[in-house]
């Protein structure tokens, strides 16, 4: 019988809270969405795991035998995916770098450039992630390091470093009475339907709406979307405005859409980040010190 790792990370995590909410909080997904998953792992297994009461979910004697092996099964089976894909990579000396949106802006070509001059026959092989992964496959051991913006899911679980910060701005349609103003308060926009990413991104979700920001006025959801053309056209077609990186109204600019300054909301922090268990690899740390570098100016 095969069993997908993702059922046994949903389970490891509600046997471990004890409560399907906060579980669901801790994996950013919705309670419905886990309490299917976990429905799933029980029906291949062909045992009941939990038995479910006001007060929580208590682990039945299978659950709890299933839950002393769990943990060391998924550390087990991270590390080996992470060691094959990264000797894989020293094989072909190739650097997978994961990013999302503009990665570190201007910046980018320059690391990228400095890394190919310091590991002399080595590539960094950029790879753009969707929204609705905002560690841009640093989680799935998918890359080896990632320039990505904070927070993030997963984000207490790998290394940072931030790189550099910028103003967040508002993406608008051309039309939007707000769009010919040079500055736009953040309380203006409070009952405006917003462009968000999927409910699965968490706390990238909710920074990007200002969720913490808003001094209680609930968020209006217009339309959600995972890639940056469907983001622009849902903002073109006047579906919703959305917050945005400064940089986004040089990297995605297009017709139909206005960028404006906003106040009262914090900036936007770009990061570059990498699994601990690569804190001794001598190609990550080279990437991540071009990094730093470029930040003042090129790697040297």
């Amino acid at each position: 019988m095969d069993v997908d790792t993702r059922l046994l990370r949903y389970f490891a995590a509600v046997a471990e809270e004890g409560r399907l909410t906060h579980a669901a909080q801790r994996l950013f997904v919705s309670q419905p969405a886990l309490t299917k998953q976990i429905k799933q792992l029980e029906a291949q297994l062909g045992v009941v795991l939990f038995t479910r009461s006001r007060t929580g979910m208590a682990l039945t004697e299978a659950g709890r035998a299933l839950a002393e092996r769990v943990p060391g099964l998924l550390a087990d089976w991270d590390r080996m995916l992470r060691e094959t894909k990264a000797a894989a990579s020293r094989a072909e000396r190739v650097l997978r770098v994961g990013f999302v949106a503009s990665g570190a802006n201007e910046a980018t070509p320059g690391i990228v450039a400095e890394f190919a001059r310091r590991r002399p026959g080595w590539r960094a092989e950029m790879r753009q992630a969707a929204w609705s992964n905002p560690s841009a496959g640093l989680a799935d051991a998918e890359v080896d390091v990632a320039l990505v913006r904070l927070p993030f899911p997963g984000q207490d679980a790998v290394r940072v470093v931030p790189l550099f910060t910028e103003p967040r701005w508002v993406a608008l349609a051309d039309g939007h009475p707000l769009a010919a103003r040079e500055v736009i308060p953040f309380r203006e926009l409070y009952d405006e339907p917003f462009v968000a990413a999927p409910p699965e991104t968490g706390r990238w979700r909710d920074y990007w709406l200002a969720a913490d920001e808003r001094e209680g006025h609930p968020v209006r959801i217009g339309a959600v979307t995972d890639q940056p053309d469907d983001w622009l056209s849902a903002i073109a077609n006047g579906y919703g405005i959305a917050l945005a990186p400064e940089s986004a109204s040089r990297f995605y600019a297009r017709p139909g859409v206005t960028y404006r300054p906003v106040t009262g909301v914090s900036p936007s922090q770009v990061a570059v980040a990498w699994a601990p268990a690569d804190d001794t690899n001598p190609v990550v740390r080279d990437f991540v010190r071009c990094c730093l570098k470029g930040m003042q100016g090129g790697c040297g």
